[in-house]
C-alpha cells in the first residue's frame, strides 16, 4: 500500500496538469476572441463615426441647432415681479434653453425698468455659447387660457410650461428634456395628479385625485402644466381645437386650464403622461391651489370636460422616470 501512494499521487499531479493546460488555453482563447469582437467594435465605431464625411458631409453636426435640440420655456406670471425675477435669473442658465415667453395677462403692460431688468438678467447668466431670447407675450384678456395660446415664432418643438413660483434645478429640467424626446408627443413633468371613479356616483363620475392619492397609490394620470414639457403643437391643438365652452368655464371660474391640457393630449394621443422624479422648489404659496375647496372644484372641472370630450381620455399608469445616475439603488 505505501508503494501505491507516490504512484497516485504523481496520476493526481499529471492530471492537474493537464487541467490546467486546458483551462490556460481555453483562456487564451476566450482572450483571443474578446479581443477580436473589440477589434471589430472599435473598426464599425469608426466607419460609422467615418460615414459623414464618407458620405460628403464635413464637420460636426450642430444638434443643438435642430427643433428637437433645444427647448422653449413659457412662464405663467401674475403681479408677483420678485418671483418673475428669481425664476428668469435661474432658468437663464439651463444649458440647452433656447428662449423664454412670458405670458402676460396683466391690465398694464410690462413696465421698461422691468423689460430692462429682466433682459440683463438673462444676459449675465446666459451660458457663453448660447444667447437666450426674452419675449413678453402681452395679452388683452386675462384668462388661463393664455399660457397655451399658440406662439408663432416657437423655433423649438419642446414647450417647457411652468409658473414663475416654481424652480426646478437645471439639472433635473434637461433630464426631463432628455425623456420628452424619447417620447416628443406625450406630456412629461414633474407634477402627477390622478382621477378615480366616483364608486357613490357611478362609473361614469369621476373625483380628482391630488397628491397624497398619487403618493398612496403610486398610480396617476396627468401631470400639471406648472411645470411639464409638451410639443409646441398642443399649443395650436389648444388654441384652435379646444371647445369653446371649456375655455369660457376655464376664464370664468379661474381654474383647470391644466386638466384641460392633459384632456388635451391624452385625447390626442391615447397615451398615459410621463412622471419625472425631481426636486422642485416652490416659492410662493398664494396660488389657487392654497385656497379651500380647491379640490370640489378640480372634481367639478374633470366631469365638466368628461361631457365635452365625451368620454374620459385620461389614461392611468405607474411609470416614472429616474435617472439612474443619481440614484444609488436602480
Amino acid at each position: 500500500m505505501r508503494g501505491s501512494l507516490p504512484i497516485s499521487r504523481r496520476l493526481v499531479y499529471k492530471l492537474r496538469q493537464v487541467g490546467n493546460g486546458t483551462l490556460g488555453s481555453a483562456k487564451i482563447k476566450v482572450l483571443i476572441l474578446v479581443c477580436i469582437a473589440l477589434t471589430i467594435l472599435a473598426i464599425s465605431n469608426r466607419n460609422r463615426d467615418g460615414s459623414s464625411s464618407f458620405m460628403g458631409w464635413t464637420g460636426d453636426v450642430d444638434r443643438s441647432s435642430s427643433p428637437r435640440g433645444r427647448y422653449s420655456i413659457v412662464m405663467n406670471t401674475w403681479k408677483r415681479y420678485d418671483l418673475l425675477k428669481k425664476s428668469i435669473s435661474h432658468y437663464a442658465s439651463c444649458p440647452r434653453l433656447d428662449s423664454v415667453h412670458i405670458v402676460w395677462s396683466e391690465p398694464d403692460p410690462p413696465s421698461d425698468l422691468l423689460k430692462r431688468y429682466l433682459n440683463h438678467v438673462v444676459l449675465l447668466n446666459s451660458r457663453k455659447d448660447q444667447l437666450v431670447e426674452l419675449v413678453f407675450d402681452v395679452n388683452k384678456e386675462d384668462s388661463l387660457n393664455n399660457r397655451f395660446k399658440e406662439i408663432k415664432d416657437l423655433k423649438m418643438d419642446a414647450v417647457f410650461s411652468i409658473d414663475d413660483d416654481v424652480i426646478f434645478p437645471c439639472s433635473s429640467v434637461e433630464f426631463a428634456f432628455t425623456v420628452w424626446q424619447s417620447a416628443p408627443d406625450t406630456m412629461v413633468g414633474y407634477v402627477p395628479r390622478m382621477h378615480w371613479v366616483d364608486q357613490k356616483k357611478g362609473n361614469d363620475k369621476y373625483k380628482y385625485g391630488g397628491w397624497w392619492s398619487v403618493w398612496w397609490t403610486g398610480t396617476y394620470s396627468m401631470v400639471l402644466s406648472k411645470a411639464a414639457f409638451f410639443h409646441k403643437k398642443y399649443l395650436k391643438l389648444y388654441t384652435d381645437e379646444m371647445p369653446a365652452t371649456i375655455k369660457e368655464y376655464i376664464t370664468k371660474n379661474r381654474n383647470c386650464e391644466d386638466i384641460a391640457m392633459s384632456f388635451l393630449v391624452a385625447n390626442a394621443t391615447s397615451s398615459p403622461p410621463i412622471w419625472v422624479k425631481g426636486k422642485i422648489f416652490e416659492a410662493g404659496s398664494t396660488g389657487i391651489s392654497s385656497l379651500g375647496g380647491h379640490g370640489e372644484r378640480r372634481t367639478e372641472c374633470v366631469n365638466k370636460f368628461v361631457d365635452e370630450f365625451g368620454r374620459m381620455p385620461l389614461l392611468p399608469t405607474n411609470m416614472k422616470a429616474v435617472d439612474s445616475r443619481n440614484s444609488w439603488f436602480w
